[in-house]
């Protein structure tokens, strides 16, 4: 990556920041938070012949009609028309290309790059029966349809004005609400997505092994399959109380029953976690999400390689990291599947994006739906782009195990879980593979937030940062202007999480109680 500077006579003083990949773009980034005007002499000696936005492309040579238009070294489309040098370059310019074909693409034949291993890292966590490790300690309600939803509503707003405060040591309690459960295809076989996801939920490390769900009794998802085989034998011998109370249960006369058993359902398992306690766990027991959203052109340069390093660091510590999102994978592939771990790990990657190209067309869809307008306004192009800046928050080790969509973590190192791109989507998925914490990137700015885990929000430019103080946690736009290096803020990063997830620090979103509700991804047929 390369900063092109220049300070032309007679302009203020200030500079012109523009970030170029690599040596073959024809294409570079203005990084001027006001952009830069038509007229201005860049230090190559090209002149601006139109207004450049912020984090939007200039064209540093002539590019002729259908010739590629290339940004980190790859092209991510073809001009529409000829673009002369100096031009800005918009999404209207550019023609994406056809994804990367599945076929015969190399499979695990890139090494990974022989970093050591790193000793001695840690966190302050909760031990889960498991062997597992939570950064937090929550009493998780599930739900097995959606017509309880309103009834968990008011039992988490019950729990916390009564119960919470008499047990300190518990973080918060959250109802696993979703629109799933009936009115649905329940023997579908897509239907196994929705109902892995609940099942996993539930087991998610951050809540901490205790099992409580809310089911109304004529469901067509049996509450039962969301309690984990030994929970239900162990119920069935008397050894615990019961994990699943339904509403319909005809003991109950009237909501006042209903609410009182549930309360006391909750109050046992909040004595339970009320005694765990935080104790010194291994990096290694990290299982951490990387996602972006509210993209930009800087999320590429910035955010996401930053985010890269930290990952680097915490796989190299023993730990786990997932990246996701399908369509911000898929027109990056060719630079995936190499690094596969062996050939299984290659074909199940390829396995997933063949998944997701025949959902998108039984849908009527294709990739080119992702990016969103605001990601436009943000300097990207289309999806290629976008891609190929995403895939970067995986860092450069080799991809240990694939995943599909509601399936739980089975190894360690780096993990693709393959999700919808949709934030909050992705973020349920995440948290059902096994995520005890989130890192989040983002260009134009989001509220997102998490309620098992917490979310820590990287900013891809300072500006952001500097108007969202409150709701992002690190700022990586200090790379963009050469402030700090990729790896300064990477190691930052390391040290954010470590002390987010051992509780010394809140992210921002946790810290103002920002929770966006879960979102199943249920492809089945709704009946």
């Amino acid at each position: 990556m390369s900063h092109e500077n220049d300070f032309p006579e007679g302009h203020c003083g200030e500079r012109a920041i523009l970030i170029r990949i690599h040596d073959r773009d024809n294409v570079a980034i203005v990084v001027n938070a006001g952009g830069l005007p038509a007229g201005r002499r860049l230090e190559d000696g090209t002149v601006l012949a139109d207004d450049v936005p912020s984090g939007h492309k200039v064209a540093l040579a002539d590019i002729d009609e259908g010739a590629p238009v290339i940004r980190y070294g790859e092209a991510i489309g073809r001009a529409v028309k000829a673009i002369p040098r100096g031009s800005r370059v918009d999404e209207s310019l550019v023609r994406s290309p056809s994804p990367p074909a599945l076929k015969d693409l190399p499979i695990a034949t890139q090494s990974g790059p022989g970093l050591p291993p790193l000793a001695g890292y840690s966190f302050e966590g909760y031990r889960n029966v498991d062997g597992t490790a939570g950064t937090r300690n929550i009493l998780g309600i599930t739900t097995s349809v959606q017509c309880v939803a309103g009834v968990a509503d008011h039992l988490v707003r019950r729990i916390r004005e009564e119960l919470l405060p008499r047990y300190p040591n518990v973080d918060d309690v959250v109802a696993l609400n979703h629109g799933y459960g009936c009115g649905v295809a329940i023997d579908a076989p897509a239907a196994v997505i929705p109902i892995r996801t609940l099942q996993n939920l539930a087991r998610n490390p951050n809540l901490g092994d205790e099992v409580m769900v809310i089911g109304l009794g004529c469901e067509k998802l049996d509450p039962e399959r969301l309690v984990p085989p030994d929970r239900v034998r162990a119920s069935a011998d008397g050894r615990s109380d019961p994990p699943v109370l339904c509403l319909q249960d005809e003991t109950f006369r009237g909501f006042g029953d209903m609410v009182r058993a549930m309360m006391g359902m909750a109050e046992r398992r909040l004595a339970r976690l009320d005694l765990r306690r935080r104790e010194t766990c291994p990096a290694s027991d990290l299982v951490v999400g990387v996602q972006c959203g509210g993209s930009d052109a800087f999320s590429g340069v910035t955010a996401n390689p930053a985010v890269g390093y930290a990952a680097d660091l915490i796989v190299r510590a023993g730990g786990t990291v997932m990246f996701s999102e399908v369509t911000e994978v898929r027109d990056a592939i060719h630079l995936l599947a190499p690094r596969a771990a062996d050939e299984t790990v290659g074909r199940a990657l390829l396995r997933e994006m063949a998944w997701y190209d025949r959902y998108l067309e039984s849908g009527g869809a294709d990739r080119s739906a992702n990016p969103t307008p605001g990601n436009k306004k943000g300097g990207l192009a289309n999806v290629v782009e976008k891609a190929l800046g995403s895939v970067i928050k995986s860092g450069s080790g080799r991809i240990a195990d694939v995943l599909g969509p509601g399936e739980r973590v089975r190894r360690k190192g780096l993990v693709f879980a393959a999700t919808p791109a949709s934030d909050f989507v992705c973020g349920t998925l995440q948290l059902a593979a096994g995520m005890n914490l989130q890192v989040f990137t983002t260009g134009r700015g989001t509220p997102y937030g998490l309620p098992l885990a917490p979310v820590v929000k990287v900013s891809s430019n300072t500006p952001l940062a500097e108007r969202w103080r409150d709701l992002i946690d690190l700022d990586a736009g200090r790379i963009a202007t050469g402030e700090a290096g990729i790896p300064d803020v990477g190691r930052e990063l390391f040290r954010l999480i470590l002390d987010v997830a051992s509780g010394r620090r809140q992210a921002a979103a946790e810290r103002l109680g920002l929770r966006n509700d879960l979102v199943l991804f249920h492809p089945a047929p709704v009946t």
